[in-house]
């Protein structure tokens, strides 16, 4: 099972999460987010974790970007996936696909995060399937595009079972993992501010806790 800690803001604690066993890290690139980062603050981190972890995935974190504004923050910070936040379409995903081949990035893997509200999000969802590598479902939230704290509703996507690889977000904490995974089987869990002391200043102890609790998962 994948493991993403989202909202990474410096080299001592990227390094320190991916030496704890994180199989991604994400750095917010959205410039309202107070976890928000440079292109040239994520490179120097990118850097360290790959020359100690090059098995690390390096998801930068967009919202209703340009392709354009994407395409160099991506080949500026050395990214290795896109994970589109806001309200984009199938087709817009599709010409980032694109842009990415045309930019020789063929690479780079796109993820479509959803905040789920209802079935008919869930429904929704299989419509991006043709046009990304994996999907990314968060808590709804009427003014935060993430890292609310809130959760989803775990009964609720017992029977999702898309074309492509999910990741489980919204809420997750090293206290109520076990609980959200007892209930359904993404490919990959996504953390953020359930193992913080503040936005973008991660707690090492919870991350460290939070292998511990879904070590039996994931070994």
């Amino acid at each position: 099972m994948q493991v993403k800690i989202c909202g990474i803001t410096s080299v001592e604690q990227g390094c320190a999460i991916a030496q704890l066993g994180a199989t991604a890290l994400g750095y917010i690139c959205v410039k309202k987010s107070p976890r928000y980062i440079t292109p040239q603050n994520i490179t120097p981190i990118v850097t360290a974790v790959s020359d100690e972890w090059p098995e690390v995935q390096h998801f930068g974190v967009f919202a209703n970007d340009s392709l354009f504004s994407i395409l160099d923050v991506v080949k500026a910070a050395r990214l290795t996936a896109v994970q589109l936040h806001g309200d984009e379409t199938p087709a817009i995903c599709h010409l980032l696909r694109d842009a990415f081949k045309e930019s020789g990035l063929p690479k780079v893997k796109l993820v479509k995060a959803l905040r789920i509200q209802s079935a008919e999000d869930l429904e929704m969802a299989r419509s991006y399937e043709p046009y990304v590598d994996s999907l990314l479902l968060d808590a709804y939230h009427p003014e935060q595009l993430g890292g609310t704290g809130k959760t989803l509703d775990w009964r609720s996507l017992q029977k999702f079972s898309p074309g492509r690889p999910w990741f489980l977000a919204g809420g997750l904490t090293p206290a109520n993992v076990q609980t959200a995974l007892a209930q359904i089987s993404p490919n990959g869990i996504d953390l953020s501010s359930g193992v913080e002391r503040s936005p973008g200043d991660k707690d090492l102890e919870k991350v460290r806790e939070l292998f511990e609790q879904i070590k039996p998962l994931v070994s």
